[in-house]
């Protein structure tokens, strides 16, 4: 597919990346890389194009902790659940777009039946060190 996964971050504060209960694996938040290039409000400081590339950025870290927590990505039978949050400008309402970068990039890498997922996009106040997207997430684990 000729995607390249970033190098797994340490965690900024007192969490794990990712814990797993029975077949679910629980996926902490996750922010771009720390030297990611867009930084800001979405509507505000970003574009929406922006915002994409970088819930897509975010989705490829997420899948570096993945395969980590699982060993390879081939164990993924299902991306059950996402949660979105994009810093939003006051206003602003094309969350779903923004976070669009990530579940495309979920369904590129699974396939339609196993990466299409159930999904919130949500708009925020601020998010840590003033990241555009955060997401959260959980898959199924195939035995």
């Amino acid at each position: 597919m000729n995607i390249t996964l970033p190098p797994v971050p340490v965690p900024v504060a007192n969490y794990v990346d990712a814990v797993r209960v029975g077949n679910l694996l629980f996926l902490a938040g996750n922010t771009p890389a720390a030297d990611w290039k867009y930084k800001g409000k979405v509507g505000k400081d970003l574009t929406v194009q922006e915002g994409y590339d970088t819930a897509r950025q975010v989705g490829l870290i997420m899948l570096a902790k993945v395969r980590v927590a699982l060993g390879s990505l081939d164990r993924v039978k299902r991306v059950v659940k996402v949660f979105g949050m994009v810093n939003s400008a006051d206003g602003f309402g094309d969350q779903p777009k923004v976070v669009n970068g990530f579940s495309d990039l979920m369904v590129q890498v699974f396939g339609e039946a196993a990466g299409k997922h159930a999904r919130s996009a949500v708009g925020m106040a601020g998010l840590p060190f003033n990241n555009a997207v955060e997401v959260e997430m959980i898959v199924e684990v195939a035995e």
